[in-house]
């Protein structure tokens, strides 16, 4: 089995035939190009030629990429991808290479179907694929971080929503997943109006198409007025800025706060928010640890997050080898 898979610009694999498959590069330059999603913090600053990802990630990653050329999807004999559960779009990534050795790049993934998303299901994966090397998220890799249930976390937020119902609440989460979650539970509410942001409102549009869902949200503008009934949704980036301060100020408005971050008090100060929920669109430790039970690697590698820990946890709990990826090491002998 061979050694190829390193950190650089992006997670690389270098197959047997010397031909590299590279996902989530900022200027992609492997001989085949992944992209797991449209998240910020895995797409591209230059577009890549060719692309393997999903319809929708390529039509979200145009939308937030204006100044870069069209993606133009592409397809490889050795790549598969399968759903992730992670935001729309999201898919993990397998790569067969020639000398038998069968590649899992999760990307950001949860087994959770939830919202319009079905769950990454590793029984699934396990039964098509015998996955040898696995490259996978750890983002919430402790054992401290593991969540209610999704319906439990669910009902928190829409119960909150109607016993705030007489103050206009402003939601603080990402354009891309958080924000669609979010816009479908205050549907659920009894809340009347829902406003979200110009760059909430264009990934809306291809989402709404991509998924036949109507999210119901209006566009906020600087003459909006938020009374009771309102639930105004802004970019999770914002929530200290001025103009935030005085929309809170005017209104009244009580900031609220999502996240998996969530599950420690202190993210309610960090954030300055009112009110937080944990709401993720990651796995957590239990479900990390399931997935790698289920698909039975020989051995894997771990980035983002608690990846050392997750490393550790797993060499000391399972009988495979664990490392986190560093960028520019290449074999397990450089970790």
């Amino acid at each position: 089995m061979s050694n190829g898979v390193s950190l650089r610009d992006g997670v690389e694999i270098t197959l047997s035939t010397g031909e590299t498959f590279v996902a989530d590069a900022t200027e992609p330059a492997g001989d085949v190009v992944g992209l797991s999603h449209a998240h910020g913090d895995h797409l591209y600053t230059r577009a890549p030629e060719s692309v393997v990802c999903s319809e929708v990630t390529a039509r979200l990653a145009n939308a937030r990429r204006e100044d870069e050329a069209p993606l133009t999807r592409t397809t490889h004999p050795r790549v598969e991808q399968v759903p992730a559960g992670h935001v729309p779009g999201s898919r993990a990534t397998v790569v067969d290479d020639p000398d038998g050795t069968t590649y899992l790049y999760t990307g950001d993934f949860s087994p959770r179907s939830r919202f319009l998303l079905d769950g990454f299901d590793a029984g699934a994966v396990a039964d098509e694929y015998d996955v040898d090397v696995l490259v996978t998220e750890t983002t919430y890799g402790k054992p401290e971080y593991v969540f209610d249930d999704q319906e439990v976390l669910e009902a928190r937020i829409v119960d909150w929503l109607d016993e705030t119902h007489d103050t206009p609440v402003l939601l603080f989460g990402y354009t891309l997943g958080r924000a669609q979650e979010l816009e479908l539970l205050v549907g659920r509410s009894n809340r009347e109006r829902l406003f979200v942001t110009d760059a909430t409102a264009r990934l809306n549009a291809i989402i709404e198409d991509a998924y036949d869902v109507d999210f119901g949200a209006e566009r906020y503008e600087e003459a909006t007025t938020l009374g009771a009934g309102d639930a105004l949704l802004l970019p999770a980036q914002t929530n200290r800025l001025s103009f935030v301060d005085s929309i809170a100020e005017s209104t009244g408005a009580l900031k609220a706060g999502f996240s998996g971050w969530a599950i420690e008090e202190s993210f309610k100060y960090r954030g300055s928010y009112d009110e937080i929920f944990v709401l993720s669109d990651h796995s957590d430790f239990s479900e990390l640890v399931d997935t790698v039970e289920t698909l039975e690697p020989e051995r894997v590698y771990t980035q983002h997050g608690f990846a050392d820990a997750f490393a550790t946890h797993l060499e000391a709990e399972f009988d495979l080898t664990a490392r986190s990826l560093k960028n520019n090491q290449t074999a397990l002998s450089d970790f």
